[in-house]
């Protein structure tokens, strides 16, 4: 195996790239609602932990569910 081979990244076919779309879409509007409420509220961690960590939606659904409406409640 030559250094060339080592940097190559493998093409994905368009069948994989349908079945991964979904999932995509799924974390893609996950991700933009949490750190949009996350910014609103001022949540800077959560903020970068939602951007950097790619967690198919689940950590920005668990923010949006449970923290940023904790917070919210405690305002009022």
């Amino acid at each position: 195996m030559d250094f060339k081979e080592l940097l190559s990244v493998p093409a994905i076919d368009g069948e994989t790239m349908l079945r991964l779309l979904p999932l995509i879409i799924w974390s893609t509007v996950w991700k933009g609602i949490g750190m949009w409420q996350a910014s609103k509220k001022r949540h800077l961690k959560w903020f970068i932990a939602i951007l950097v960590l790619n967690t198919a939606g689940i950590l920005p659904i668990v923010y949006t569910q449970f923290f940023a409406k904790k917070v919210g409640k405690k305002k009022k």
